[in-house]
């Protein structure tokens, strides 16, 4: 598995400073796969060989959602589960 490479990025509008976007890289590489979670406001990268590379969130999402998008790596759950935006997060 390769090494996890954090990287967290928000897009943010710039009239009303509202958050569109928030992106978590967890693994450096390219994108073979994306997965949609909650609806359409979660997306998960993976690589070709099935690791997880990023999670994209587009609007609020259970925490919960996590666990689905990364069962097996407490660490990236804990990385996004910290730095995701209280506008981004439903408990």
């Amino acid at each position: 598995m390769k090494k996890l490479h954090f990287k967290f990025s928000i897009e943010v509008e710039e009239k009303t400073g509202t958050i569109l976007a928030a992106y978590f890289q967890v693994r450096e590489g390219r994108a073979a796969k994306v997965k949609e979670f909650a609806e359409g406001n979660a997306f998960a990268n993976y690589s070709a060989t099935g690791e997880l590379l990023g999670i994209e969130i587009l609007g609020p999402c259970e925490i919960s959602v996590l666990d689905r998008i990364a069962p097996r790596e407490p660490k990236v759950r804990n990385f996004v589960r910290k730095s995701l935006p209280p506008a981004l997060a439903v408990n």
